[in-house]
């Protein structure tokens, strides 16, 4: 199963991102910030053997490289990723947000284990609400549902496994996360 996977990092363009940080950080260092997750995501999915692609889904321009990109048609974020794994084949996707500063490819590798061979697995936030990554095997239908509370609204698929892993769990969304990442180490 080496390299049967694609993986789909969803990102807010440049000026749009992380917006719930203004209080604490300028648009330049939100921007930074933004930009250092998403570069850390790409690399550690690049060393995770079962990752055979990776695409990007976003509105601007991609980042270049290996990766492809995928245009965000602003569908809104449920329905640009099933268009996106439909896009991709639908066979074998991990959904996997770009803010995970601390994730790693071990973590990544338990995800795609834990969806097996034909189900789906995913990885809560911190918080135990939402939902930071889903690993879908088969192309069997699943129903996209981010958004608030969104880990409830995943769960309730049939057959879904949760995968808890600390680099998994934490995202930064709030200056509480932002505080928490930055006491656990993350520079930008």
């Amino acid at each position: 199963m080496a390299g049967t996977w694609t993986a789909l990092v969803p990102i807010k363009p440049a000026g749009a991102r992380k917006t719930r940080l203004a209080g604490r950080l300028t648009p330049a260092e939100r921007d930074r910030l933004s930009e250092a997750m998403f570069r850390h995501v790409l690399g550690v999915l690049q060393r995770v053997t079962l990752v055979g692609r990776t695409a990007v889904l976003c509105a601007g321009d991609g980042p270049g490289g290996a990766v492809l990109h995928i245009r965000d048609e602003g569908r809104g974020l449920n329905a640009e990723l099933e268009a996106a794994r439909a896009l991709c084949g639908g066979r074998h996707v991990v959904v996997l947000h770009a803010d995970l500063p601390f994730v790693i490819e071990a973590e990544i590798a338990a995800l795609l284990r834990g969806a097996g061979a034909d189900g789906a697995a995913l990885s809560p936030d911190r918080h135990g609400a939402g939902t930071n990554a889903i690993a879908l095997a088969g192309a069997g239908a699943f129903g996209f549902a981010f958004g608030e509370a969104s880990l409830a609204r995943h769960l309730a698929r049939p057959g879904t496994r949760m995968i808890r892993r600390r680099g998994l769990a934490l995202d930064v969304d709030t200056p509480a996360d932002l505080e928490l990442a930055l006491a656990a180490g993350l520079r930008f």
